[in-house]
């Protein structure tokens, strides 16, 4: 039976010394946590500062000095942005651009990325400088708006999911990536007599779970957050009215649906309270997506970046 070996001295003393000096906190860390953790406050105060005041009753809330907690709780402000027709309409309408806009975009400009990452290509050149041309100039708000009358977008749900299926700059990020997938994957699946359409449906897509995600939480931010939109090329129907433009406009009108509000409730909100809890609701879906898909945050736009 082998002897148990004796540590040595002489090797376990600088192994002590060296764990000792990794988790010695020097003066310069302690600055940087101290100013870390300013910076974090200073990011989350503001939405903590619209969540008390969405809690707080509006009259009370008028008074000022609501820093910290609710000084008066209510529900009330949300229980008239719940009753609010509009915040529904534009719920749904949002949700279903957001999803849409994601699904669409992340297909047709995959495609168009596929494409461009082959070096076989014919006019690949014509089509990268086509591409890079449209990032760097456009013709106006104008033009675009004569153009979206033209297709008949204006006044029309799709005005939402045409002119966002494509975005250059996602295409070449996405590109990069799909050029560090190994060619030979796309050599077997040719001999096997599969035909492109299958073999970045099979192949690409699946490898490429982080950037894709990446791209997909970029555009389903800014399909929810959108409200220019309907600004602009809509006439502000209720039927096409999307979240963040309903909050515009509870914000900025003080505009308050009172039809199914009672008297003593009316009595509690302001507007500034009320727009409050509608900002809070409005944030909670995404929210609730992003921890989900932020672990591939950072590594799909790192790898995108970097490949190729």
């Amino acid at each position: 039976m082998p002897l148990a070996r004796e540590a040595d001295p002489k090797t376990e003393k600088p192994k002590k010394e060296k764990l000792h000096k990794m988790h010695r906190v020097g003066g310069w860390d302690i600055v940087i946590m101290i100013v870390l953790a300013v910076f974090a406050l200073l990011t989350l105060y503001p939405f903590w500062y619209v969540i008390i005041g969405s809690f707080n009753e509006g009259q009370d809330y008028a008074f000022g000095s609501v820093w910290i907690i609710p000084r008066v709780f209510t529900l009330g402000n949300y229980v008239v942005v719940v009753k609010d027709q509009r915040l529904w309409y534009s719920l749904r309408n949002t949700v279903i651009i957001t999803a849409l806009v994601t699904l669409l975009s992340l297909t047709f400009t995959s495609l168009v990325a596929y494409a461009m990452s082959r070096r076989e290509l014919r006019f690949k050149k014509f089509f990268q400088v086509f591409n890079l041309f449209t990032m760097f100039f456009g013709g106006g708000l104008i033009p675009y708006f004569l153009v979206i009358v033209m297709l008949g977008l204006y006044n029309n749900f799709l005005v939402y999911i045409v002119p966002s299926c494509y975005s250059v700059y996602n295409m070449i990020v996405i590109s990069s990536f799909f050029r560090g997938i190994p060619e030979e994957l796309r050599e077997s699946m040719l001999l096997d007599g599969a035909g492109e359409y299958r073999i970045w449906f099979t192949i690409y897509l699946p490898l490429s779970t982080p950037v894709l995600a990446t791209v997909g939480l970029w555009v389903a931010t800014g399909a929810w957050n959108s409200y220019f939109t309907t600004m602009m090329y809509t006439m502000g129907q209720k039927e096409l009215m999307t979240l963040q433009f309903f909050l515009m406009k509870l914000i900025k009108e003080a505009n308050i649906s009172t039809s199914d509000v009672s008297g003593d409730l009316l009595n509690q909100i302001t507007p500034q309270t009320v727009s409050f809890a509608a900002m809070v609701l409005a944030s909670i879906p995404i929210v609730m997506v992003y921890p989900f898909i932020q672990k591939y945050f950072s590594k799909g736009i790192m790898i995108g970046a970097l490949k190729g």
